[in-house]
């Protein structure tokens, strides 16, 4: 509110009630405005009481799925982890099989081929 709005409302009480009944009235307002502020603050405060269980049941539950996921998730990672490895050396594996084969075959290669060399170079 502006100045002359305060003003123009104390013009107005005065010539509703009168200067000698002004400090009773402002007694009185100022009561009840205490009055009213007690009675918030008392809601407020039931309220904060009654709502305590709630949140601290909801701050368990959020623990507990937090955890939950966690554990998972840990678990998850443990196993593809094993089976990430089993897959590395079966991978392993084949390719040392597939490397000594190839040797296999070039040594046998080389030994025929000598051989044949051999036969035409007696014949």
């Amino acid at each position: 509110m502006s100045g002359q709005e305060i003003f123009v409302i104390i013009v107005v009480v005065l010539l509703l009630f009168g200067a000698d009944k002004l400090p009773g009235l402002a007694k009185g307002l100022s009561k009840s405005m205490r009055e009213f502020k007690k009675a918030t603050d008392d809601i407020k405060r039931e309220f904060e009481t009654s709502t305590q269980d709630i949140r601290k049941d909801f701050n368990d539950v959020t623990q507990t799925i937090t955890k939950d996921v966690t554990d998972m998730s840990d678990n998850l990672n443990r196993d593809v982890n094993e089976v990430s490895g089993n897959i590395q050396k079966d991978i392993n594996e084949v390719t040392d099989n597939i490397r000594k084969d190839a040797n296999d075959v070039s040594d046998n290669l080389r030994k025929d081929v000598n051989e044949v060399a051999d036969n035409i170079n007696n014949d």
